[in-house]
């Protein structure tokens, strides 16, 4: 994974896959301490003791469809080698969360990426969840829902071409001017 939007969009399938109804993902990026922190809590279906300390080994999977699981081993992988740290904390019957650090300003930390396309991804095709983004660094914060979104456009469909600008502008824009 090139960037830490192809890691974010990684765990939020895997809480899709979980049955989660609410992603929260909180991107804070502080210069003046000098790291960057990816935080993703679900409500989805959360997982054993036991698989939590499988969850990062790249040759675990609960997913029958492969025999490896590459996501969060490479987030703790790339979290590690930036100077950060990963946790994965779990809980069945009530979520998951997923948390890593790195040092802001390591040259192996993984740029950002456009987290705004992954997140209108997100939301297009999974309307009935709600995902709710937040966004901080020193100069401010930057927090949306889908469910604000679904309220802005009203019963235009999200997959409209201009609803699409619009999302992915109003993200990239409130991010950009943060960091």
């Amino acid at each position: 994974m090139k960037n830490l939007a192809d890691h974010i969009l990684d765990i939020v399938q895997n809480s899709l896959r979980a049955d989660a109804t609410l992603i929260e993902i909180i991107v804070e990026e502080n210069k003046t301490d000098d790291f960057c922190k990816i935080h993703i809590t679900d409500n989805g279906c959360g997982m054993s003791e036991e698989m939590v300390k499988q969850a990062a080994n790249p040759f675990f999977t609960s997913r029958s469809t492969r025999k490896v699981g590459l996501g969060l081993s490479l987030l703790k992988q790339n979290a590690e080698v930036a100077n950060g740290k990963f946790s994965l904390k779990s809980k069945l019957g009530v979520g998951t969360i997923v948390e890593a650090t790195f040092q802001l300003s390591h040259m192996n930390k993984p740029p950002l990426g456009e987290i705004w396309d992954v997140l209108y991804l997100s939301m297009l095709g999974n309307q009935n969840v709600t995902l709710a983004y937040e966004h901080r660094t020193n100069k401010g914060n930057f927090r949306i829902t889908s469910a604000e979104i679904h309220e802005g456009i009203g019963d235009v469909p999200m997959q409209n071409a201009e609803i699409r600008e619009a999302i992915t502008g109003l993200l990239k824009s409130n991010i950009k001017e943060l960091q």
